[in-house]
């Protein structure tokens, strides 16, 4: 199932050409030869993919009910308007071949959105996304982008065999005779490390960790060039995770692939990503390189969601959760969406949104800190000696216990 830009299992893969990175973009640091290089020193060249200020809103139109029962209770004035929900607001990426590109927020910031976008599942409201330079929803033939949903029990028809349920995209867009589907399938099977005779089986017959194997063999047998994992290890065990996670890495450098992978899971994804990409909101609210962003986060909500990572490293701490709720993204705030729970809130950020800048080479955060204009103080993420004493719980202030009653129980992190 070799293509013309992918070597078979066990050779090396193929160069990338070297090229410009698009201009006013956020990508990494430019090198001497106008390549630019990843963390694994894999070159890049053009972007495989460009996500250009891409937004998606869903509208609930009310039905006749509800319009008439908020006309009456409004003593018929002005109509009810409909629901909007901003589920991705003016996102722009760049991910380039043969990186894994992690996507990472709460639980209904926009990320799976996102990623049925790209794959074509869904049109944006506004923006455009382009692959290998054409529009997504013009890219013909073959379906060069494949989805890997997060329930691969949900995602496999109950009443097809394993192997037909593989077989059905490469024989409908003619990679393979009906004839020769066994023996492809077979190969695929043996990819992802499941025993060929498999295929006679149905879904209801295997373990999680099978089904998650066999949602990524579907997923290759169409031979995609960008495969996006949404939360594809997430319902999976801490063991089956590892196995799939290096099996996602084995077929990367066996098969050259790309992949946007989708997680709420910040310890997997330093695992297997190059660069990450932090989303709040439906926002992007900062960009870079897998170790920098770990090891030095810039944005506020980048930091307060890695100061809570567990640690083998920390004797036992409070749990403190990031203040404040979750906005709705029916009314989210204006500004930065994230100024009604930011520790740094000032009165600038309720009335401007931030522009997703480039603070450092390869590094990009939408934070008003940020800007030059603005007097950074010793402990702001942007000082010249940046703190990381927000990251330290022993350096925080500690609060006074709450008085509790009798039978009263309290929850702590072991770190």
């Amino acid at each position: 199932m070799a293509t013309s830009r992918r070597e078979p299992p066990g050779t090396a893969p193929g160069g990338v050409a070297a090229g410009g990175a698009a201009a006013g973009r956020p990508a990494a640091e430019a090198t001497a030869t106008g390549a630019v290089a990843s963390r694994r020193g894999r070159p890049r060249g053009r972007p495989l993919l460009e996500i250009s200020d891409v937004s998606r809103h869903f509208v609930r139109r009310r039905d006749v009910i509800e319009r008439l029962v908020a006309r009456l209770g409004r003593g018929f004035g002005a109509p009810l308007a409909d629901q909007t929900v901003q589920a991705v607001d003016r996102v722009a990426l760049d991910l380039y071949p043969g990186e894994v590109l992690g996507l990472v927020g709460e639980s209904g910031c926009g990320k799976s959105t996102l990623g049925r976008l790209v794959a074509g599942l869904d049109a944006p409201t506004s923006g455009e996304i382009r692959f290998e330079g054409a529009p997504v929803r013009a890219v013909g033939g073959p379906p060069r982008i494949q989805l890997i949903f997060q329930d691969p029990f949900a995602a496999l028809n109950p009443r097809k065999r394993i192997g037909d349920a593989i077989a059905e995209a490469p024989i409908a867009h003619g990679l393979v005779a009906r004839r020769d589907a066994p023996e492809y399938v077979a190969e695929i099977l043996r990819q992802v490390g499941l025993d060929p005779t498999y295929g006679r089986r149905y879904p209801h017959q295997f373990s999680g960790g099978q089904r998650a194997r066999i949602g990524i063999a579907r997923a290759l047998a169409v031979k995609p060039r960008l495969i996006v994992c949404d939360e594809a290890v997430a319902a999976l065990d801490v063991s089956i995770q590892a196995q799939i996670l290096n099996l996602l890495m084995d077929l990367r450098q066996a098969l050259d692939l790309t992949c946007l992978f989708i997680s709420h899971d910040l310890g997997v994804v330093r695992h297997l990503a190059d660069r990450i990409a932090v989303m709040y909101l439906g926002r992007v609210v900062e960009l870079g390189e897998v170790d920098t962003v770990h090891d030095r986060p810039n944005h506020p909500y980048t930091q307060a969601l890695l100061a809570e990572i567990p640690r083998l490293d920390r004797r036992a701490g409070d749990y403190r959760p990031i203040r404040g709720e979750i906005p709705s993204p029916l009314a989210p705030p204006p500004g930065c969406h994230f100024h009604p729970r930011c520790p740094h809130a000032m009165a600038r950020c309720s009335a401007e949104q931030p522009t997703l800048r480039e603070v450092e080479p390869g590094r990009w955060s939408a934070c008003h800190l940020n800007d030059p204009r603005h007097p950074a103080d010793e402990d702001s993420p942007v000082s010249p000696g940046r703190s990381t004493r927000a990251l330290d719980p022993s350096a925080r202030p500690q609060r006074p216990a709450p008085a509790l009653g009798p039978g009263a129980r309290t929850f702590r992190t072991v770190r």
